[in-house]
Formats: C-alpha cells, sequence, structure tokens
C-alpha cells in the first residue's frame, strides 16, 4: 500500500470508527445515568414500602437482615415534603410524617446492595460497549478496505501505464546520452554553445528519469541495513570531479539504517548535488551526522523559501522543473524519513531525521 494510501485509509478509517465510538460512549452514559435514577427510585420506594409495613404493623421477617433501621424522632418543620430523600455516602434516607405534628418516621437503609447493583451495571455496560467497539472497528476497517478499492484501481493504472511510459523512455534517453558523447569528441563541438545547452537538458532529463524509475518501485521497497556514510562518500568522489573549485569534507564514518539501497542513494545525491550546483564561489558542501540524523550543508545563497522547496513544481531557478525534491521528499516519506531545511545567509543545511 502506497504512502497516500495508507493516508486516506487511517483518515477514513479514524473518521469513521472515533465518529461510531463516540456515540456509543455517549449512549453507554446516557443508559447509565438512566439506570442510576431508575435504582435511586427503586431503592426510595423500598423506604416507603418499609414505612408503611411498620405503620401497618405487617410482618417484617424480610426486613431483619440489618440493612433497614428505623426511629421516630421530632423536626421542627410542621409538615414535609414527601419527596425527601437523602442519599448519603453510606446510607439512603427517608422521613414519612405520623398522625402527630413534628413527630417523624426516620428509615435508613445501607447502600452496599446499591452499590453492588451499580458496580454490575457498569462492568454490562463497559462490557457491552468494549464488544461493540470491536464490532464496529471491524466495520470501518472493512469500509475503509472498500471505499479505497476505486482509488487503488486508479492508481494501479496510473502505475502501470507511468512505468511502461519510463521504460519506453530509457532506450531513447541512452541513446541520445551516447550520441552527445560521441559528439563531445569531435573538435568542432567540444566549444559548440548548442550543443552544451543540450547536453544539460539530457543531464536533466536523466535524473528525472532515474527519480520517477525509483519513485515507481516505492510499492515493493526492499529495507536492508545501509551505511549512509560510504553513500555520501561515493557521491562527493563524484561530484569532486564536477566541481573541483568546491571544498568538500565528510565528518562521518558509520551511519547505519534500515532502508533502500536505491532510494537513500537517489536521495542523497538529489540534495547533495543542487548542494554543489546552487553554491558560491570557492565554496563547500559538508556532511556530519548526530545521533539520529544526517545534515548536508552548503555555503550556497540564503533559500527565500525552505518550507516550499519540497512542492511540486516549486522553484526559485528558472533552470529547475522542481520536481526532483519533491521526488526526494516522497521517497524520504516512504522510508519514514524527515527532511527539514535550515537557511541562512551563510549556509543552507539539509537535515534528514531517521523515525
Amino acid at each position: 500500500m502506497h504512502h497516500h494510501e495508507k493516508t486516506a485509509f487511517l483518515k477514513f478509517f479514524i473518521t469513521y470508527f472515533v465518529s461510531i465510538a463516540l456515540l456509543i460512549l455517549a449512549a453507554g452514559f446516557f443508559y447509565y445515568i438512566q439506570m442510576k435514577d431508575h435504582l435511586l427510585k427503586a431503592e426510595e420506594f423500598s423506604l416507603i414500602e418499609y414505612a408503611r409495613h411498620i405503620k401497618l404493623h405487617l410482618n417484617m421477617d424480610e426486613y431483619r437482615d440489618g440493612i433497614y433501621t428505623h426511629k421516630f424522632v421530632t423536626r421542627p418543620e410542621k409538615h414535609i415534603d414527601i419527596r425527601n430523600f437523602t442519599v448519603a455516602d453510606k446510607y439512603f434516607m427517608k422521613y414519612m410524617p405520623t398522625k402527630k405534628p413534628y413527630y417523624y418516621l426516620q428509615i435508613l437503609k445501607k447502600k452496599d446492595a446499591f452499590n453492588k447493583r451499580l458496580f454490575e451495571l457498569k462492568i454490562k455496560i463497559w462490557t457491552l460497549q468494549f464488544l461493540l467497539l470491536l464490532v464496529f472497528a471491524f466495520i470501518s476497517y472493512k469500509l475503509a478496505k472498500n471505499a479505497l478499492k476505486p482509488f487503488q484501481e486508479s492508481i494501479s493504472t496510473l502505475d502501470k501505464f507511468a512505468k511502461d511510459l519510463i521504460h519506453d523512455l530509457n532506450t531513447p534517453v541512452t541513446s541520445i546520452k551516447l550520441n552527445m558523447k560521441l559528439l563531445e569528441k569531435k573538435e568542432e563541438c567540444a566549444e559548440n554553445t548548442a550543443l552544451q545547452r543540450v547536453k544539460k537538458s539530457v543531464e536533466t532529463i536523466s535524473e528525472l528519469h532515474e527519480n520517477l524509475t525509483i519513485l515507481l518501485q516505492e510499492e515493493t521497497f526492499q529495507l536492508e541495513q545501509v551505511n549512509l556514510c560510504k553513500i555520501t562518500q561515493e557521491i562527493l568522489q563524484t561530484q569532486q570531479q564536477i566541481y573541483p573549485n568546491i571544498r568538500f569534507t565528510q565528518e562521518c564514518s558509520n551511519f547505519t539504517a534500515k532502508l533502500n539501497a536505491h532510494a537513500i542513494k537517489q536521495i542523497l545525491q538529489n540534495i547533495i548535488s543542487n548542494a554543489c550546483k546552487y553554491n558560491t564561489q570557492n565554496g563547500y558542501v559538508k556532511i556530519y551526522t548526530t545521533k539520529n540524523a544526517l545534515y548536508i550543508q552548503n555555503s550556497g545563497p540564503k533559500i527565500l523559501n525552505p518550507e516550499k522547496i519540497f512542492e511540486r513544481s516549486y522553484s526559485s531557478d528558472k533552470r529547475s522543473s522542481g520536481i526532483g525534491l519533491d521526488i526526494v521528499n516522497r521517497l524520504a516519506r516512504a522510508m519514514s524519513i524527515e527532511i527539514r531545511v535550515e537557511s541562512d545567509d551563510a549556509s543552507n543545511t539539509f537535515i534528514l531525521t531517521l523515525r
């Protein structure tokens, strides 16, 4: 599954599942409140029934378990609200009027049985909610997968078309590069300005072709332990021949991570190539590492919008299409690498953090 497919899947799944989960939790909460109120009314009715047994001198055998206690008390009120009902920490209490003014029957009932029923109610609701969440998590998963099918089919068709196109472009690009090398050997063509422009365009097409080839392999990335410092060292050796006036330094020898070797090489190739291309006269390119990050720094001019350079087709230079860094960013995300850029008047630094 591609990175964008995973993102779309997770967004759909989380949105649907969280919505249902909130409804289930809200329903459980209101059901609990309703049932608690019902149980409290039942407790109040039991106190009234107990008072009825006392007043009518009925059989009290069922109340001899020590749960209920009563006594007659005087109160300053001549009349009392018959709906009075007190819920204390350990008992329920209710006053019932008698025939004598200011004289009332006070009934107390322990809350142990009520607390037990309330706890059982909570367990029942939590268990039911948990089971419902599992069911709807499965339903959310299935719905998200089904919703992605048309999207995946479209992407698959586009990927197949792109792979065929890239494959078909390989032959003419290789042929153009070989013929360019043959032309460069001829003296009358060595200093030809138009030919040099064509050569640069061919190099740009070739670089784009390589980027797209690796990008289209994102779904089948094979991860392995790769030493990034070894790769950067090889790239620097190549760049040093192209840019002899730039000072290259590398302060790392062993920085390994589980990545796709071809993809990470393409990422580093793009960044280091740009660091050399957009540099000052007699500038430098420096590579170093910290605990979990690789730094590529150059003395190039300040990047005006560092937060936008990874956007597709954005470029501050008319000579560049801006697609290269977009592909770099997509390859990095596919391998869980975070890339950020720091830029000031003195230097630009690309920071690759392994997550």
